[in-house]
């Protein structure tokens, strides 16, 4: 009796999946959304069946939600009343790379200028705005760690990584890991160094 109640959740969890899978496959960001399929499949290991991956995706993880209501605009008002967002992750940026990533979408403030290709955020993160009104650019391949803020009109590099709590507020050059308060690079093209960012 308990299998059979089980199966019916299951089937009941994913037939409200359907309207989402007709969207997004009538969408005109459909390609992005299926790199965003694949990517969170190999974070999350998941078996990658590109339709069975996004109900698990859309079922388990409303992180998952929350970007792929992004990729899909308004369309997801409706939506969001089968699969509900995650309420304290915010994605206020304009344009949004390809493969984003959100480990846990825990008090995440997302507000870039822009984000490029196959970033990846953790939990307790801010990106967004200082006194200037104005916010950062992240290039691709960027990943920023736990509760870090990175504030303000600067440029974030490719394949930059930045620490836990660090506080970027300076520009940060390619190929390079930073940490602390205020964040300075300890790592760059794979050297151990120990700069200060430019001012």
């Amino acid at each position: 009796m308990i299998n059979i109640l089980i199966k019916i959740f299951s089937l009941l969890r994913h037939l409200r999946c359907i309207p989402h899978l007709v969207i997004w496959k009538m969408d005109k960001n459909k390609a992005v959304i299926e790199y965003d399929i694949e990517v969170w499949c190999k974070h999350k290991n998941i078996n990658y069946k590109l339709t069975n991956s996004f109900f698990q995706l859309l079922n388990i993880y409303p992180e998952f939600r929350n970007l792929f209501y992004y990729r899909i605009g308004a369309k997801a008002i409706l939506l969001n009343i089968l699969c509900r967002k995650c309420s304290t992750l915010f994605l206020a940026t304009p344009e949004i790379g390809p493969g984003l990533y959100i480990q846990h979408g825990f008090a995440t403030i997302i507000a870039a200028k822009k984000i490029g290709k196959d970033c990846f955020i953790n939990q307790q993160v801010t990106i967004g705005y200082t006194e200037s009104g104005k916010t950062p650019t992240l290039g691709d391949q960027v990943r920023v760690s736990a509760g870090a803020k990175v504030l303000g009109d600067i440029q974030v590099g490719n394949n930059v990584k930045i620490g836990a709590n660090a506080v970027v507020l300076k520009d940060i050059p390619d190929n390079c890991t930073v940490v602390g308060i205020p964040a300075y690079i300890i790592k760059k093209d794979g050297q151990k160094v120990g700069y200060n960012l430019n001012t």
